[in-house]
């Protein structure tokens, strides 16, 4: 059991570090719809834009037979190893969007700011793509990277079509998207007021923060106690588990059923917590 431990985790180890151990010079082509493309939109707003969802997967499935198997020998009992592989293969899942949510918060608070260098620079009378494209100096820290990657596909190709669509892909941001789609009808289409939508789109933002921090400041505590007392009796359970006597007794079909008919409620609870505790996010209309 022990060298299998090893191998099953020395794996996984190597799986998790695959994206930066051997990172991708491109991606393939997008799926469209399925878990593919799910689990690949995931990745982008978590700031993984390399890794790849089959990638994603075995790593998922590698830390969940991980799970089982130390659980397994832990305890001895076969549905709490199950109940660790699910809970195992689903926390990268998790994990990623908890990443895109803090990423996504983190960088909406910059947005305001970028219109702001926007308009002052379109009405100095710079063009459009140069006021982009100096924002990768004078812009916001974290999303100078994203620009810079737009000027140079810019430059490279002398189109900005192809550019503001890498510029999306790169940010994965609604507020990115409403952006660039502003910015897109405006050089089709041309005009004069561009200022003056860039400053209502500004204006909105900044009370769209507003009311948003006062919620979530409002609903945390919601989210943190169903955290806690979802977590507890699993908590109790691990320790239960340890003693042969509560081992011997979760192992007969009464006390599967009854660790089965807990998960699915623990589940069940768990969701509702976090639909009420959780304000809506924004979604990507304008990919």
């Amino acid at each position: 059991m022990i060298p299998l431990l090893g191998a099953v985790g020395g794996a996984g180890l190597v799986l998790v570090a695959s994206p930066w151990l051997w990172p991708r010079t491109g991606r393939v082509a997008r799926p469209s719809t399925g878990i593919g493309a799910a689990i690949e939109d995931r990745l982008d707003r978590a700031g993984f834009p390399r890794t790849s969802p089959a990638a994603f997967a075995t790593t998922s499935l590698v830390l969940g037979v991980a799970a089982a198997a130390l659980v397994l020998a832990m305890t001895g009992l076969a549905a709490v190893a199950v109940l660790a592989l699910l809970v195992a293969a689903a926390t990268p899942w998790a994990v990623a969007g908890w990443r895109a949510r803090s990423r996504q918060r983190a960088v909406r608070m910059l947005w305001p700011e970028v219109v702001d260098h926007l308009v002052a620079a379109i009405r100095a009378g710079m063009p459009l793509p140069d006021a982009l494209a100096a924002l990768a100096t004078s812009g916001p820290a974290p999303l100078r990277s994203g620009f810079q990657r737009f000027e140079e596909r810019w430059r490279r190709t002398g189109t900005v079509g192809p550019a503001l669509d890498e510029l999306k892909r790169v940010f994965a941001d609604p507020t990115a998207d409403r952006l660039i789609e502003v910015l897109r009808m405006a050089r089709e289409v041309g005009g004069t007021e561009l200022p003056s939508v860039l400053r209502d789109l500004a204006a909105h933002l900044r009370q769209d923060l507003a009311l948003r921090a006062e919620v979530e400041a409002r609903q945390g505590w919601v989210v943190s106690a169903g955290r806690l007392g979802v977590a507890a009796p699993w908590i109790v359970l691990a320790l239960l588990c340890t003693r042969p006597e509560a081992a011997r007794a979760y192992a007969t079909p009464q006390g599967t059923l009854l660790l089965l008919a807990a998960a699915v409620v623990t589940l069940v609870a768990y969701r509702v917590m976090l639909a009420i505790g959780r304000l809506p996010e924004d979604r990507r209309w304008f990919r």
